[in-house]
């Protein structure tokens, strides 16, 4: 089903588009993902700034399903650990160094790191060519930073990426959420790629919303 949006992303068209994903999503035993795709349109990939590398910060949180990996020790180490999924020392690290597949395995496992700000010396040389090409480097903090609202920003941000296709795929909601948050993460994604485009919406070709195990719902922007 093709649901068409006057620019930029309007309300009224989302909430069909939104619609028709809970309609033909089928029903799962785990709450699924909402996933925004933008297909793009005459980009070359071949210059660097066309390659994207940005973080968003949505209005909305995406909850526990967002995790996030603190590198800290001392008290901030210690105040992480109520807000943070994992929190990891200077130990932890040279061991992790030692280990590739553990390397992998965390950097997969976890969408953000945030790391105290001594650690990131040690963070780059231990497990940087691991989380460096996924655009995964940790965002540094001071040791006496408000680790609990750092982390609570994070479960708002959403990575999003051009690199070898022409396509940006993000997570910006969860199919539990009220429609007006998910719309509302929708279009500050939409907004913050636009922005970054060299010709803005010029770029954007196709429109996709899915859930997790769900088909896609195409949202078409209106020329007029």
């Amino acid at each position: 089903m093709m649901v068409i949006c006057k620019l930029p992303l309007a309300k009224e068209g989302l909430l069909k588009s939104i619609e028709e994903l809970r309609k033909t999503s089928p029903k799962r035993k785990f709450v699924q993902s909402v996933e925004f795709v933008m297909k793009l349109r005459e980009v070359d990939l071949k210059k660097s700034e066309s390659r994207l590398n940005e973080a968003i910060e949505l209005p909305n949180p995406l909850g526990k399903t967002v995790k996030i990996c603190v590198f800290a020790g001392g008290d901030l180490g210690l105040r992480a650990k109520k807000g943070a999924d994992l929190v990891l020392g200077r130990e932890d690290l040279e061991k992790m160094a030692k280990d590739k597949k553990a390397m992998r395995k965390l950097a997969n496992e976890y969408d953000h790191f945030i790391a105290e700000a001594p650690l990131m010396p040690l963070v780059g040389k231990s497990i940087g060519s691991v989380l460096g090409p996924r655009g995964k480097m940790p965002t540094p903090v001071p040791p006496t930073a408000n680790i609990e609202d750092i982390v609570k920003r994070h479960r708002k941000i959403v990575r999003v990426r051009v690199r070898d296709q022409p396509a940006i795929r993000c997570r910006v909601a969860t199919e539990d959420m009220p429609d007006d948050k998910i719309i509302e993460n929708i279009q500050t994604a939409y907004t913050g790629i636009e922005g970054k485009l060299e010709r803005g919406s010029k770029n954007v070709g196709n429109l996709i919303l899915k859930t997790t195990m769900g088909p896609p719902v195409k949202v078409s922007l209106s020329k007029e």
